[in-house]
C-alpha cells in the first residue's frame, strides 16, 4: 500500500504542476508558426462564424477538416453557451490543448506500463512530458501536432499491451480485452486524421504484430484501421469533391496534394531546410538534462521494450531525412521516448540505482519547467538570426491588441504592421473587417478603407490602448469605403 501511494503521489504532483504551468501561458498571445491559427483557428472560424483569412491548404484541399472541424465544434459550443467573444473563445480552446497535454502525460504512464515498466520508475518517467519546457511551450497551440499525441500514446499503450491481447484471445477470450484492443486501433486511426504523419505509427504497430506472430490481434487492428482510412476518404470526399484538379470524387484528396507537394514537388524546403541531426540537437538545446535520461532509458530499455524502441526510432527517422524541419514535428515522439525511461528503470536490479534514475528523471523534469520561461527560438531551431529572441509571445502585443480592436463598434478596417501569417487574423478580430499589412498593394489609410492600426509607440495618432512596444489607434476622417477586391485568403 505505501508503495501504491508512491506512485500516485510520484503521478499526480508533476502531473497537477504541469497544468498548473500550462493554465499560466493563457495569456500568451505569441506565435510560434502560423499554423496553429491558419491551419486550425481561422478555417474553423470561417465555418461557425462565416468569415476567416483562408490559406491555400484550405483551397487547393492540401488538409483534411479533422482539426479545423475540432476547432469548429469548440468555438460553436461557445457560440451557443453566449462565449462568442475572441477573447473567449481562443481561451476555451487552449485550454481545451492544455488539457489534451496533460493527458497525453498520463497516457505516458500508461505505455510505459503496457510495455513493461513497474509502478514507480512508470510514474517518474510520466513527469518528462508534463514538465519538459518544449512540452509546455507548445502545450496551448492548437497545432495538429498536439492533437494527434494523446491518441497515439493512449492507442499504443493498448495496442502494445501484450497482457492484453493475451486475454483477448487466450484459452478464455475476454470480450472487453477484445474491445480495448479494438479501442487502442481506432485511437491510431484518429490521430492519422488529425495528423497524415501518424500513418507511421500504423504501420509500425502492424509491423511489430506482424513480427510477434500475433496474428488475430493483427486481423483486428487492421480491419480498425482499414475502417479509420475508409473514414479518411469519406471525410475528403465530402469536403473537397469540388476541389481544384480533384479526382476520384475528393476520395483521399487532402492526402495526395500534401504528399505530393512535400515528397514529389519538395515545397515545403520552401520553409527552410535543416541538417539531418537537426532533432537531436534542438533536443539538447532545450531540454539537456532530460536528453540525457531519454538516451539512458532507451540504452536500458533496448531489450525490455524493443517495439516501442522501433516505432519512436522510426518515427524519428523518418523526420530527420525530411528536409523541412520544426521542432514541433517531433513531439509524437517525446512520450515514447519518455515511456522507455520507465522501461529502463525497471530492469534495475540494484534498488538503489533505480530510485536514483527515478530522482534523475524528476529533478531534470523540474529544472526544465523552472527554465521553461527562458525558451529561445534558437534553443527550438526556429528563425534562424534571432536565436537569442523570445520565443514567448512572438508578436503577442499585436494579437492582444487585435482584441481590443475587435470590441471598437465603428471598426471597418484594420492595419496592422506585420504579415496576416504571423498575427491572429479573423480569429482575434472576430468583427467582418479587412486586414491590412505593409505588404499590401495600397496604403489603406491612404485610400479610406481602414479607420484603425496598430502601430509602433511614438506617432502621432492617440493611443485607444498600447501593449508593450504597440499602440492601436485610430485613423481620423477615414470615410470606411469597401474594397470589392479585397479577398477572404491568407496572402
Amino acid at each position: 500500500m505505501p508503495k501504491i501511494r508512491s506512485a500516485q503521489l510520484l503521478l499526480y504532483v508533476p502531473l497537477a504542476l504541469g497544468l498548473v504551468l500550462r493554465l499560466g501561458l493563457l495569456g500568451d498571445h505569441g506565435i510560434f508558426w502560423p499554423d496553429e491559427i491558419y491551419q486550425s483557428f481561422e478555417p474553423a472560424h470561417a465555418l461557425v462564424f462565416g468569415h476567416g483569412l483562408i490559406p491555400w491548404e484550405f483551397i487547393d484541399g492540401a488538409r483534411n477538416w479533422a482539426l479545423p472541424g475540432l476547432v469548429a465544434l469548440i468555438m460553436k459550443l461557445c457560440a451557443i453557451v453566449g462565449a462568442d467573444q475572441p477573447s473567449q473563445y481562443i481561451s476555451v480552446v487552449k485550454v481545451v490543448f492544455i488539457v489534451v497535454s496533460v493527458g497525453t502525460a498520463l497516457g505516458t504512464y500508461r505505455l510505459s506500463r503496457a510495455v513493461g515498466a513497474d509502478e514507480l520508475p512508470a510514474a517518474a518517467c510520466a513527469s518528462i512530458f508534463s514538465l519538459a519546457a518544449p512540452v509546455l511551450y507548445f502545450a496551448p497551440r492548437a497545432m495538429s501536432e498536439n492533437a494527434t499525441v494523446l491518441p497515439i500514446v493512449w492507442g499504443l499503450s493498448l495496442v502494445l499491451d501484450t497482457s492484453l491481447v493475451e486475454r483477448a484471445f487466450g484459452a478464455t477470450p475476454s470480450v472487453h480485452a477484445r474491445r480495448l484492443l479494438w479501442l487502442g486501433a481506432s485511437l491510431l486511426g484518429l490521430a492519422v486524421l488529425f495528423r497524415l504523419q501518424s500513418a507511421v505509427v500504423c504501420v509500425a504497430i502492424v509491423g511489430v504484430l506482424s513480427a510477434r506472430r500475433q496474428w488475430k490481434a493483427l486481423r483486428d487492428v487492421a480491419a480498425v484501421l482499414a475502417l479509420w482510412a475508409f473514414l479518411f476518404g469519406a471525410l475528403d470526399a465530402f469536403t473537397w469533391s469540388h476541389a481544384p484538379k480533384v479526382m476520384a470524387g475528393g476520395w483521399f484528396h487532402s492526402a495526395v496534394v500534401y504528399l505530393r507537394f512535400n515528397l514529389i514537388e519538395g515545397k515545403a524546403a520552401g520553409w527552410g531546410v535543416a541538417p539531418w541531426y537537426f532533432f537531436a540537437q534542438r533536443l539538447w538545446t532545450s531540454m539537456p538534462f532530460i536528453t540525457v535520461v531519454l538516451v539512458g532509458g532507451l540504452v536500458l530499455s533496448l531489450r525490455r521494450a524493443p517495439a516501442l524502441i522501433a516505432i519512436a526510432l522510426l518515427f524519428f527517422a523518418l523526420h530527420s531525412a525530411s528536409p523541412h524541419k520544426e521542432y514541433r514535428f517531433i513531439l509524437p515522439m517525446l512520450p515514447m521516448l519518455a515511456a522507455l525511461v520507465g522501461v529502463g528503470l525497471s530492469g534495475l536490479s540494484i534498488e538503489r540505482v533505480r530510485q536514483v534514475g527515478m530522482g534523475a528523471a524528476v529533478l531534470a523534469s523540474l529544472q526544465s519547467a523552472a527554465t521553461h520561461g527562458s525558451l529561445t527560438f534558437g534553443q527550438l531551431g526556429q528563425y534562424p538570426g534571432r536565436d537569442n529572441d523570445s520565443a514567448w509571445d512572438d508578436n503577442g502585443p499585436i494579437n492582444r491588441l487585435m482584441l481590443v480592436a475587435s470590441q471598437q463598434k465603428d471598426l471597418c478596417g484594420l492595419f496592422t504592421p506585420v504579415h496576416p501569417a504571423w498575427m491572429g487574423g479573423a480569429t482575434y478580430l472576430h468583427t467582418k473587417a479587412p486586414l491590412f499589412s505593409p505588404g499590401w498593394p495600397y496604403d489603406c489609410s491612404q485610400a479610406g478603407t481602414c479607420n484603425y492600426a496598430i502601430l509602433p509607440k511614438g506617432n502621432s495618432l492617440p493611443p485607444i490602448a498600447e501593449d508593450k512596444n504597440f499602440v492601436l489607434v485610430k485613423i481620423p476622417d477615414s470615410p470606411c469605403r469597401a474594397d470589392p477586391n479585397y479577398a477572404w485568403r491568407l496572402p
